[in-house]
């Protein structure tokens, strides 16, 4: 059986949707190089693609060391070449700016929420009106959306979430609250029809080109939320908590580079940190 690593978009991904008990020895490689091509043809990155697969070489990897199969069938795949270009992220300045550029309200919260939470596409277009709490100045990420399925669950336990609304975000979803009012549906759709993403992204590429503003996309804006989050001096565990990762190596292996690491950063760090002790302890009480 397969186990561990979401057994029922496996199935649907492998054309299976109406079978529960597919084995693994019945996963050819054939079968898996031909979802590797449908994920490429979908446009996910090569580095989305490999952490797909990762937990199902692992399976595969104990199931062979323990004699459950003979063959493993993600090994010898053709998978795509990651490249060493970064995702592009932009500056708080330029962040503020793409918002402003952008005419219509739902739209502007859309985006804030990409790049002041970290939302991931399909967790913006999954959310609802009550999974935004302002009072508690929270975002609480319970579900996600595929193009196929509809409402699913997180990509992994971990995307379960709770993501706080930061001053430079409650602005946007205040407004956008006010606007929609209580439905009860999705809180960036119409009832429970969530957003279109092409459209979404049609409507804001026309306006920053407008305003000469570089383009952004919705997962590179989840990458700025990041970098803002490192620059303003999360912690790695925080900020992992907030991105939804599986693993805090995920957050370190995708955000590692962002993080302050020379030798005049780290006596800077120190120095101050060592400052703001000496001044609390002579403090009078």
């Amino acid at each position: 059986m397969v186990h561990s690593w979401s057994e029922r978009r496996f199935d649907d991904r492998l054309n299976h949707a109406e079978r529960s008990d597919l084995k693994l020895s019945e996963v050819s490689r054939v079968t898996l190089q031909d979802l590797v091509d449908r994920l490429l043809a979908d446009g996910l990155d090569a580095s989305t693609i490999r952490n797909t697969l990762m937990p199902l070489r692992a399976i595969y990897r104990r199931a062979v060391s323990r004699g459950e199969v003979a063959l493993n069938p993600t090994a010898g795949l053709s998978l795509p070449a990651v490249r060493g270009r970064r995702d592009r992220i932009a500056s708080p300045a330029e962040a503020a700016k793409l918002l402003a550029a952008l005419e219509d309200e739902c739209d502007r919260a859309v985006w804030a929420t990409a790049l002041y939470a970290g939302l991931r596409l399909g967790e913006l277009r999954a959310l609802r009106d009550e999974d935004v709490d302002l009072h508690a100045g929270l975002i609480r990420v319970e579900r996600s959306w595929d193009k196929q399925e509809g409402v699913i669950e997180p990509k992994s336990r971990a995307g379960k979430r709770k993501v706080p609304v930061v001053a430079a975000l409650r602005a946007h979803l205040a407004a956008h609250t006010l606007r929609r009012g209580k439905s009860g549906g999705l809180f960036f759709g119409d009832g429970e029809q969530p957003f279109n993403r092409d459209h979404l992204a049609a409507r804001a590429h026309k306006a920053w080109k407008e305003a000469g503003l570089a383009p952004i996309g919705l997962h590179e804006a989840r990458h700025t939320c990041a970098s803002i989050f490192i620059a303003a001096g999360v912690n790695l565990k925080a900020l992992s908590t907030y991105l939804g990762h599986a693993s805090i190596t995920i957050t370190l292996d995708r955000y590692g580079h962002l993080m302050p690491g020379s030798q005049d950063e780290a006596v800077g760090l120190v120095d101050s940190y060592l400052e703001r002790a000496a001044e609390r302890a002579g403090a009078p009480n």
